[in-house]
């Protein structure tokens, strides 16, 4: 095995590279993730995930964790409503979609990021992962990297995988291409106790995912099963939109009184999501790597997820291609296909790098008809067909 007797450093413990790790360990990998976090508890998840039968789902499989994920995923809430700007029903999937039907190519279970990162830490090995190592930079080091962390820590690791994310500070020790903003821009908010404090939404919403279009505008949302509830206001604008809005994006009225503004046509159905988020509200401009991106291999480094190939979220593709990423990167690194490390890491990067251009052009053309004059025909039209 080419990593027989190395030590692999993964940084980052998202979906990605917890995923990477708990594969590599089932081969007796020696591996250790360094992640900013304070703990496992530290940050607040972000919306569900869905996760697609052949990327997703094909890691959780591999990664012997089936059983598990069945005890965690939420079904149901894969269910959807596609509604138009005043909170009126135009497609659904409520009465056909079943609970469960795992390996269906077309079955996207839903399950909430907390749980899913707490199922992958539990299967790895006691302190497999360092917490709070905000790392900040490497050098080269007897052929592999010393890696250097804000709380002064260093670390050596003769490989080492990036998984720190769309800002990763490792992708420039591979390439200078950064990604590029992709004109849309979502104002994320987030409702807790949802039954309690927007009650229309909550019975609306049946568990499950909204998507309301407008021209140019959309809400997007979806329960947690924690019964908080995550909603996206979704819109084209320029990349420094946040700093010039000049907006206080803590100041929950303000943020009422700018979508009243500027989603003027909607109904008032919508006002209870921002009267009761929890604040700050949070701006997220979307970018995307370019599609044709390629580097020099090394033997001893490469990059996996949203360090890899940051994407629109406009297919769901984001967390599934990272646990693909991490599926295949470690096949790679386990091998007896290759001769060298360098050999399997090209390898590995090339299929990569091809899959993630194929989604992230699926995730941009659906992001435009997302954002269209006649988003929600187009919208209608797509889900129609697939």
């Amino acid at each position: 095995m080419l990593v027989e007797n190395k030590s692999i450093a993964i940084v980052g413990a998202g979906p990605g590279g917890l995923t990477l790790a708990r594969l590599l360990q089932l081969k007796n990998a020696n591996v250790k993730v360094y992640e900013r976090d304070l703990n496992k508890n530290a940050r607040v998840q972000g919306s569900p995930l869905d996760m697609h039968e052949g990327s997703g789902m094909a890691a959780i499989r591999s990664a012997g964790l089936l059983d598990e994920f069945k005890k965690n995923y939420r079904p149901g809430a894969d269910r959807m409503l596609i509604v138009n700007e005043h909170a009126e029903i135009i497609f659904t999937d409520h009465e056909t979609k079943p609970d469960e039907d795992f390996g269906n190519k077309n079955f996207r279970p839903e399950i909430d990021r907390g749980p899913l990162r707490n199922m992958l830490l539990e299967s790895l090995k006691p302190e497999t992962v360092i917490w709070d190592s905000h790392f900040i930079a490497m050098e080269p080091k007897n052929g592999g990297w010393q890696l250097h962390f804000k709380n002064g820590f260093s670390a050596y690791a003769d490989i080492v995988i990036a998984a720190d994310g769309a800002n990763s500070k490792i992708r420039p020790y591979l390439t200078d291409l950064k990604p590029i903003y992709s004109g849309i821009l979502m104002l994320e908010g987030n409702v807790y106790n949802a039954e309690k404090t927007a009650p229309h939404i909550k019975e609306l919403i049946r568990d499950g995912k909204i998507m309301a279009f407008g021209t140019h505008k959309n809400l997007l949302m979806g329960q947690k099963g924690s019964g908080d509830l995550g909603f996206y206001a979704s819109f084209r604008t320029n990349e420094n939109w946040a700093k010039e809005s000049g907006l206080d994006f803590s100041d929950q009225m303000q943020i009422l009184e700018w979508f009243k503004k500027e989603y003027a046509e909607w109904s008032s159905i919508w006002y209870e999501l921002f009267e009761n988020a929890s604040a700050p509200f949070i701006p997220r401009p979307i970018y995307f790597i370019p599609l044709n991106q390629s580097w020099e291999t090394k033997p001893n480094l490469t990059l996996l997820g949203d360090a890899a190939h940051v994407m629109p979220p406009f297919a769901g593709e984001g967390a599934n291609m990272a646990m693909l990423d991490a599926l295949e990167l470690s096949e790679c690194l386990t091998s007896d296909r290759f001769t060298t490390l360098e050999e399997a890491i090209s390898y590995y990067e090339i299929q990569m790098r091809q899959r993630a251009a194929e989604a992230t052009k699926e995730s941009l053309e659906n992001g435009d008809r997302m954002h269209s004059e006649k988003a929600l025909d187009n919208m209608l039209e797509f889900f129609s067909s697939h």
